[in-house]
């Protein structure tokens, strides 16, 4: 488990990360104590990225094409 804080993670690394707590949480062969720490983390990982993948689909909506085709309300997601 990482020592990142879940906020500072990219997308990417957070659903790495997630995945990996997830299969670790299936397996069972991990103590309840660190069953529960496991469980935390992927609570916090599973909001960081759908709090992402919200934040990208409101940037994808905003997306309009003029006249000539050409995409408006475009920006890059970290532009925030």
């Amino acid at each position: 488990m990482s020592e990142t804080p879940v906020e500072d993670l990219s997308f990417e690394l957070a659903m790495r990360e997630l995945e990996t707590v997830v299969d670790q949480l299936e397996r069972g062969d991990v103590a309840l104590d660190a069953s529960i720490a496991l469980y935390e983390r992927g609570a916090a990982l599973k909001k960081r990225c759908e709090d992402e993948l919200k934040r990208a689909e409101e940037k994808v909506a905003a997306i309009t094409l003029d006249a000539n085709g050409t995409a408006r309300g475009t920006a890059p997601l970290d532009a925030d």
